[in-house]
């Protein structure tokens, strides 16, 4: 029941003061190859670029877009890149050419890249070798008139490069056929060197990065985020983090993939600001690789998720390493479990500092101050940063009352892309976001979610839709009816839960339903179990009820969320 009774809440961050130094991400990463040029960037797979090689590989991508291709600044460039030397390449480059970055999934199906570099409007695309097979099914129905091919180990030197490209070609049989005749290679737009237009390049309000999210309803959309709104999350990220960050001298450990904009935030922007080192991991599904690549570093700094921290947790190999430089531990895009937080503090001796954001913010709302961690708390807003909670009459509500988190700020998105409804329904006229989230504003200055007012799941961090997976089950012949719920899971915080009603004589099974799924979805999104029914609860108006399926599990013995 809302609190009406009480003055509406408010809790408002700290001022951001006006910075006329950088007007664009190009300026941060401008300035960072030149007061650090000689410090380590990033690393991947053992080979590192400095901040010099990196600007000069940026420069020599950016004048081949400018000198060997029709596109225009404002053009869109779709980058399907893992976490890989060749993304802030591409990234960057891409930014400096005045285009906007279409981050994209790699694991996505070819009907997902589809839809998305169709609703977009892309006109090149940037893709990893592993993945180029898809893309020449997406060609199949889609015309992008430059593709760009790249394989895992293009920006290593020789002999490595050799030995893993040819490897993971040949060796690990990990790059499927693909045949996509007019496609450039990375390494050879690289051999490109030339001066840029100075002028192409993108500033203040203009668009730099489409974000694509399901938002609070499910339906795949582009957010729309400006330069000016990531510089601003960028500095609102510092002003928190910045007290436990030397700069020049970190090492982050960033296994997050760099296209989710909470990486892209925090690596490729503060990161670079700072000057720090990022070491980026390809693949953290593969723990034995990963715990190996951080025995050889003396990282000070890992942004994980919950589900990273509690696989990592349960290592006898991670448990030995040398912890003695971590200072900075950082969750989000998830819920941190405290069970969780308590083990990863008591094997590192660091504890973890939760935040909280969305895609439509940039994605930094509250960050735990790293001297005040509040636990189980997302913290405080950050700079700049103005929050309240609202009842479902969208009326403000007070202290300690839950309601529906809304934020302005700085960070805040331009709107959707070409969904002037959807970004009227989200985006209020004076800058004001729906979250989705059930949160309580405490008298502290701390933020507390203690729901989601969608059906939303978080799987390992990503974001699963139930309308979108109930579709592609409906697809299948032998099925008459479909929901989709997320249960608590201690590996990934939310496991997909698919309750089916075959139809009428149909046999069914959960493993056919799986392989089904897998052919149309990524992995994250596949149910990881069945339960099958011979009808669903509904309300009186023909809603499917989730809320009474999860009940009905909790009182089978499992959690409720």
């Amino acid at each position: 029941m809302s609190d009406t009774t009480t003055a509406p809440a408010m809790l408002e961050g700290p001022a951001l003061e006006k910075d006329d130094d950088y007007r664009s991400i190009l300026d941060v990463f401008e300035r960072a190859c030149t007061q650090y040029a000689e410090r380590p960037a990033f690393t991947c797979m053992g080979s590192t670029l400095t901040y010099a090689r990196m600007k000069d590989l940026v420069d020599r991508f950016a004048y081949w877009i400018e000198s060997q291709t029709d596109m225009a600044p404002g053009d869109r460039l779709a980058i399907v890149l893992p976490n890989l030397l060749q993304y802030p390449v591409a990234v960057f480059g891409a930014l400096k050419a005045g285009l906007v970055v279409v981050n994209t999934n790699p694991l996505y199906t070819a009907d997902e890249m589809h839809h998305q570099f169709e609703d977009a409007g892309v006109t090149g695309v940037v893709v990893f070798a592993h993945m180029a097979h898809k893309l020449e099914t997406v060609l199949k129905r889609l015309t992008i008139a430059h593709v760009i091919v790249t394989e895992v180990a293009d920006l290593h030197p020789w002999p490595s490069r050799l030995k893993y490209n040819l490897g993971a070609r040949y060796i690990a049989r990990q790059v499927p056929s693909y045949h996509l005749p007019d496609a450039v290679s990375m390494r050879q737009i690289l051999k490109h060197k030339g001066p840029v237009t100075q002028d192409r390049r993108g500033r203040d309000d203009d668009l730099a990065i489409l974000q694509y999210t399901g938002g609070t309803t499910g339906t795949p959309k582009g957010a729309m985020l400006s330069h000016a709104n990531l510089v601003a999350n960028m500095r609102q990220t510092g002003e928190v983090l910045g007290s436990a960050v030397i700069r020049g001298h970190e090492t982050i450990i960033a296994p997050l993939p760099v296209y989710h904009i909470y990486t892209f935030t925090v690596n490729c922007m503060f990161g670079c600001e700072t000057g720090n080192h990022s070491v980026l991991i390809p693949n953290p599904k593969d723990i034995d690789g990963f715990v190996k690549t951080l025995a050889k570093y003396p990282f000070s700094a890992f942004i994980g998720l919950n589900t990273l921290f509690a696989a990592l947790c349960r290592r006898d190999d991670f448990k030995k390493l040398d912890f003695s430089h971590l200072k900075l531990s950082v969750s989000g895009g998830m819920a941190l479990n405290t069970t969780t937080a308590s083990r990863w503090q008591e094997i590192t001796g660091s504890a973890v500092l939760e935040g909280y954001g969305m895609t439509e913010t940039s994605p930094v709302v509250c960050v735990n101050p790293p001297d005040r961690i509040q636990p189980g708390a997302i913290g405080r807003p950050v700079a700049g940063t103005r929050l309240q909670v609202l009842d479902d009459n969208d009326r403000p509500l007070g202290y300690d009352t839950p309601g529906e988190l809304c934020v302005q700020g700085p960070q805040v998105m331009k709107g959707y892309w070409n969904l002037p409804e959807e970004t009227a329904r989200t985006l209020s006229e004076d800058g004001w976001v729906r979250s989705g989230d059930i949160a309580v504003l405490q008298r502290d200055g701390f933020v507390r979610i203690v729901d989601r007012k969608k059906d939303m799941i978080v799987s390992s961090g990503f974001n699963v839709y139930p309308n979108e997976v109930e579709d592609v089950l409906l697809r299948h012949e032998d099925v008459h009816e479909a929901a989709i719920i997320g249960v608590p899971d201690e590996d990934c915080g939310e496991s997909v839960v698919a309750f089916i009603v075959p139809r009428n004589g149909a046999s069914l099974d959960a493993n056919a339903l799986k392989q089904w799924c897998r052919r149309e979805l990524t992995g994250y999104k596949v149910p990881r179990r069945f339960e099958f029914r011979d009808q669903l609860p509904r309300s009186n108006v023909g809603k499917v009820l989730r809320r009474a399926l999860r009940d009905e599990l909790a009182d089978n013995g499992e959690s409720k969320r």
